[in-house]
């Protein structure tokens, strides 16, 4: 078979990598992802290994890598996609890469470093000269008098020895939220010794760290007093206030204005020039540092595989293990070829047997790998069992659609899942990192095929957006039943309720010819014939679809060669199975093909009729569905309770057999030696089953694992699993027909709620035209987020719960390991 329908088949092989050309050989491997290394060297620290110091370089790298990144970052900028596909670097153009890497970011640090000075230079001198332009009213005006009253005191003391100080001045820039609380603490600690004025600076300056715009506060203090102007600096440096002189002449004052101006226009045209050549330094790290990831991360991929194999005793080359699957083994091979010839010896590759058992590989493409991650969400299956992807495509989508079924929601939710389909090529989507955006996306041809299931069961159920449709004509007929029932003009007056017998003639035509008939939406009944009709067909896909999962397993155990699994547990379960819930089936069956309009009112109920089974009783109130069912259903009770202890010791006592079978014919001929591992056939690895199948592998190391308790106990919690499932399970498909009712319900309430009662109302009051349009958009909004969203998300789980039921202790054992390649597909490609 395939792959898609069952895994391929896995080779172990052993690479022998010449140690010039075993970079190349690895790097090629990693663009082709073929292999999975095996990790030689499980009990060597990380740290000792060879290759660790190129790991580390490569780290060290990817560590100013992350520092150019943050610096992109902060510039607003973004790192462009690297084009084209990018080999990993040869070992000799590392060095070329970290010398011009360590370059790049040291002129980045010298760049933004002079940045950040000149920002805060120029900010000292904005502030500055605000503080010299801001007059600051009377203060100014006072302190600009010639003569001796240049050194007048502002406060004129009442004589002492400090009647001959001069005033004296402190002026700077305080951040505007430390205004109040330094004017404060000035007055309180100088007892009024001062006086001191602040203002708003007229224009907001960028602050030079974080370059946002700000309004600072200008002060200038006059006081009088050198412990008065101790007291004044020593509180504005608490409050990191910026200080500068202040002179006291106007004319003195406008030349040192006017040449702080010049010199802040001239920082300015500096900090410009810096911002070009920062731009520039900027730009070649957009430029270099995409490819450069790139390579970096696929080199220290490269150093981290080699760092998995050993070293040949001589020295000369490495010995790795890998897993490959069959098929791309002569791939393999001219891969490492073409990889080799230049250091002149060929890298060597071949199979070499092995007991353990090998990964599980089956390929996908965009359609099936939605599929495949929904069963491998419930464990990945053994080496060489069957895969249950390829049907799930079917019956997940159907199970989903039989509990969402309606023509308008399941079109929408076709016309949403297309849209994704048709756009998928598009770089914007694919790129796209919106974590919900990416699940949807990924799962697009899933929603797809639920879509177009859903459209398939709305017609079944003859549902769009809870409104029953007449496609084809109804099969019974109101006419006939009013002709020969003598409907009177009084009769109809009196009865609001009419109802059609389908015994009478002509009322029932025929069976509607695709789905149920649309009379059924105006009956009374409708609830009550819909929960008959979709519990019943709930218990049939459930029957049916565990009953396929337990025929699957044939495939499993023909390919293992465990012929007596076929005996001693497929036969087994079938019987249980089919004999107890394929007769339910059965009765159903019959039940609607035998069971005419006529003698509908005297038919036996089904579940008395299973619940006396049993029982191992029959009720007079309930009459025989068939001739001889009371010899019948005892019969397949008990045949059915019998399969029980056939699947309990049927399989360990056959193991058992064996294996004492194995024993004896060793003690019979001890001279012969049991065949090497390097002389076991390559069936071996196909053969590998579950831990009791080993009692049939030759080898004295099979004898030592085989346990018949731990053999027994494995075979007893299957049984009980699969006995206690087949009853819970066929319960747990019932929630097809209340996930599918709930559905048509709420449909109908919001219909109701919404159209027929915005419509009614528009009506009444003559604007049908104005609430129309509202109306409708309230009953789309509803669809979508409740019914699309929320009643989609609740089937999609249960359709997840009900194919676990099918894979669990059917055929599907999911203890396997996926086989992971050591590809650069991850690695920023």
């Amino acid at each position: 078979m395939g792959s898609m329908f069952r895994s391929e088949e896995v080779a172990l092989v052993q690479l022998f990598l010449p140690t010039a050309a075993a970079y190349a050989c690895v790097s090629q491997l990693g663009e082709l992802g073929l292999v999975e290394f095996r990790d030689l060297n499980a009990s060597v620290s990380a740290f000792q290994r060879r290759f660790v110091v190129d790991v580390r370089r490569c780290e060290e790298l990817e560590k100013t890598f992350t520092f150019l990144q943050e610096e992109v970052r902060q510039a607003g900028l973004t790192l462009p996609l690297p084009e084209g596909a990018l080999p990993a670097p040869l070992p000799r153009d590392l060095l070329r890469i970290q010398e011009e890497t360590d370059r790049l970011a040291q002129e980045l640090r010298d760049v933004r470093g002079n940045r950040q000075a000149l920002r805060a230079q120029l900010h000292q001198l904005q502030l500055h000269s605000a503080v010299l332009g801001q007059g600051h009213g009377p203060l100014l005006a006072a302190s600009h008098t010639d003569g001796p009253l240049e050194r007048t005191p502002l406060l004129q003391s009442p004589g002492g020895p400090h009647q001959d100080l001069r005033v004296n001045f402190v002026a700077g820039a305080v951040e505007p939220h430390k205004a109040a609380a330094l004017e404060r603490l000035l007055w309180r600690a100088c007892h009024g010794f001062l006086i001191a004025s602040f203002r708003d600076m007229e224009q907001q300056l960028e602050g030079p760290v974080t370059g946002e715009p700000a309004t600072w506060v200008t002060f200038l203090i006059s006081y009088w007093g050198e412990q008065i102007g101790q007291k004044i600096r020593k509180i504005t440096d608490c409050f990191h206030c910026h200080v500068f002189p202040f002179v006291e002449q106007e004319e003195a004052r406008r030349a040192a204005l006017q040449q702080l101006r010049q010199q802040s226009q001239e920082l300015q045209e500096v900090l410009g020039e810096t911002e070009h050549f920062l731009s520039q330094v900027l730009g070649r790290v957009q430029t270099l540092l995409p490819p450069w990831q790139v390579q970096i991360r696929k080199m220290k991929a490269v150093y981290l595989a080699l760092n998995q194999c050993s070293v040949s005793t001589t020295h000369k080359c490495l010995i790795g293990e890998a897993w490959c699957a069959t098929r791309d083994l002569p791939t393999l091979q001219q891969a490492l070829q073409g990889s080799s010839s230049e250091a002149g010896v060929s890298a060597v590759v071949h199979r070499i047997p092995c007991r353990d058992m090998p990964p599980t590989l089956i390929r996908t493409n965009r359609f099936t790998a939605s599929f495949q991650g929904i069963v491998d969400a419930y464990g990945v299956g053994r080496y060489q069992e069957v895969n249950p992807a390829p049907y799930t495509i079917i019956t997940f989508p159907f199970l989903f659609a039989v509990m969402f079924g309606d023509v308008g929601h399941g079109l929408l939710m076709f016309l949403f899942a297309l849209a994704m389909v048709l756009a998928e090529n598009r770089p914007a989507v694919k790129t796209a990192r919106n974590e919900i955006w990416r699940t949807f996306f990924e799962g697009r041809y899933l929603l797809l095929l639920m879509g177009l299931f859903s459209i398939y069961t709305g017609f079944i159920y003859n549902e769009c957006f809870s409104c029953a449709t007449a496609v084809f004509p109804s099969g019974w007929s109101v006419a006939a039943m009013a002709n020969q029932s003598g409907w009177s003009d009084a009769f109809l007056a009196q009865q609001p309720l009419l109802s059609l017998d389908p015994n009478v003639t002509g009322v029932f035509l025929g069976p509607y010819p695709f789905g149920i008939d649309p009379v059924w939406s105006l009956a009374v009944n409708h609830l009550s014939f819909l929960n008959s009709f979709k519990m019943k067909m709930s218990v049939i896909l459930g029957v049916t679809h565990m009953t396929f999962g337990v025929v699957l397993g044939v495939f499993n155990h023909m390919h293992f060669g465990q012929w007596h699994r076929l005996l001693l547990e497929t036969l087994p379960e079938l019987v249980f199975l089919l004999g107890l819930f394929g007769y339910l089936v059965f009765l159903v069956a019959y039940k609607w093909l035998r069971v005419t309009a006529a003698s509908a009112a005297s038919a036996p109920s089904i579940l008395i009729l299973f619940i006396n089974m049993f029982l191992f009783s029959s009720s007079p109130t309930n009459r025989p569905l068939f001739s001889g069912q009371e010899v019948v259903q005892p019969t397949l009770v008990v045949l059915a309770l019998a399969m029980v202890p056939v699947l309990l010791l049927g399989t360990p006592l056959f193991l058992h057999r064996e294996h004492r079978r194995c024993y004896s014919r060793r003690r019979q001929q001890p001279d012969k030696d049991t065949a090497g591992l390097l002389d076991l056939p390559d069936t071996s690895l196909a053969s590998q089953g579950s831990d009791e199948e080993k009692a049939g592998c030759p080898g004295d190391q099979a004898e030592a694992e085989f346990v018949l308790s731990e053999v027994f106990m494995h075979q007893a919690i299957h049984t009980i699993e699969f006995c206690l499932g087949c009853i819970s399970n066929t319960a747990s498909y019932l929630r097809l027909w209340a996930l599918s009712l709930a559905h048509a319900q709420l449909s109908q309430v919001l219909w109701a709620m919404v159209m027929r009662a915005g419509l009614s109302l528009g009506g009444e009051m003559g604007v049908a035209a104005v609430v129309l349009v509202p109306v409708f958009a309230a009953f789309a909004v509803m669809t979508v987020a409740i019914l699309l969203v929320m009643e989609g998300l609740s089937a999609f789980l249960h359709a997840l719960r009900l194919h676990w039921v099918e894979f669990q202790n059917k055929f599907y054992s999911g203890t396997g390991y996926k086989l992971s390649p050591f590809t650069f597909a991850v690695e920023g490609e």
